[in-house]
This record gives C-alpha cells, structure tokens and sequence, in this order.
C-alpha cells in the first residue's frame, strides 16, 4: 500500500510503539496491531483524497490518520491541529525526523482556525460525536471542500441522529480498502457546499472565537 514509501512509514510505526507508547500517546497493548488498527486503517483514506488537496487533520493526536496520508501521499499538504503540547511536541519530532517537508504542525483546536484557514478536505478520527464534530470541522472547509471522519460501526447511526435536515444529500457512508485490508475503513464524507446551503453550520461555528496563545509550527505553511 505504502509502495516507495514503506520505510518511511515503518519509521513512523516505530515512533509510535516506541516513543508514542512511552509518552502515553499509544497504549502498550496497541503496538502489536499497529498496522492493521492504526497505519492501514488510516491509509486507505488517501483513496477518497483528490491529487495535491490541502488537508486539515483535527485532534490529530499521534499523527493518525494526518501524518499516515502524508507518508503514503507526498502530494498532499497536512496540516496537523492538536492542543495538547506533549502531543504537538511528538508530533513536530515526528514531521522532522521523517522528513515531512509538506507537514505544518498547529498547536490549537479547530475552532480558534474558523474564518483564518480553509482546506480541501478535513479528516478526523476519535475525536467527538459527528454533530460536535461538524460543528467544528465545517467552517474549515473550503467552498469545494469536504470533512471525512473516520468513524466505526455507528456512522449510519450518527448521520441519522444529526439534528439538521437531509442529511442523504449532503452525507455519505464509505467503505474504504475493502479489497486490501481484512476490516474495511468506514468513513463519514460530508460535502461543505451542501451542508452550508441546508443550514449545517451553526452560528455560533462562525463566529471567531476570542483568540489564545497558539504555537504554530511547520516546515512548509500554506
């Protein structure tokens, strides 16, 4: 799947069972399943990605998926939100140490982003239930873009739980690498245009919140 970029991505692998699990960013018991729970799992959302999109990866945490579409796709250029410093600190050491020139890593949660930064497409993992996450994904996208969030079993559940109406039209469940790993991604893929023309983004998502001390790092912003 990696191809070329194989050693890259078996180089961030042993980030994260090494460094990731010593800093409490990876549990202990995840290191024997980190390719097939975590690096595949998040490798194949390169395949719902257009070629040279600008992507944001919020809550990126460890890097997953934000650094992993990075390591499979040079063409990308990622943008990794996280708050907490100890994360951000890994995750800088990470971009460096693999040579992630088209990686920017921000200190900071998405929502202090709204009405400064736009991107093609937003992806999350684990991070909130799909409302309070669009809620905060949505203003970031650009006119054309699009969020996907990684999500489990409950996707179908959570898009038909969202509160704003015809979700069908603006929302869609993808399987993702179901011929190339033994348990398929499922993702959430929301069209921005779509969602702002039926009302998705909520007021208070638009209004730029009091500003904090934010750190900003990066090789290559954008």
């Amino acid at each position: 799947m990696f191809a070329s970029r194989l050693p890259v991505a078996e180089r961030y692998a042993d980030w994260l069972a090494e460094a990731g699990v010593v800093r409490g960013l990876i549990g202990p018991r995840e290191v024997p399943r980190l390719w097939e729970r975590h690096l595949l799992n998040c490798a194949v959302v390169a395949d719902a990605i257009p070629q040279g999109a600008s992507v944001a990866d919020v809550g990126s945490g460890a890097g997953l998926p934000g650094v992993v579409l990075a390591v499979r796709r040079p063409d990308l250029r990622v943008t990794l939100i996280e708050p907490l410093l100890r994360r951000t600190t890994f995750l800088q050491e990470v971009v460096d140490d693999l040579a992630l020139d088209q990686v920017e890593v921000v200190r900071g949660r998405a929502e202090e982003l709204h009405g400064t930064r736009r991107f093609d497409v937003v992806t999350s993992r684990a991070v909130a239930p799909l409302e309070r996450l669009l809620a905060w994904c949505l203003p970031l996208c650009a006119p054309a873009g699009a969020v996907l969030a990684m999500k489990g079993a409950s996707a179908s559940e959570e898009l038909a739980g969202l509160p704003w109406p015809r979700a069908d039209e603006a929302a869609t469940v993808l399987t993702l690498g179901a011929d190339q790993i033994v348990v398929p991604t499922t993702a959430v893929r929301v069209d921005a245009a779509r969602a702002r023309e039926l009302g998705w983004v909520p007021s208070r998502s638009s209004r730029r919140p009091r500003p904090r001390s934010t750190q900003r790092k990066g090789r290559r912003p954008h």
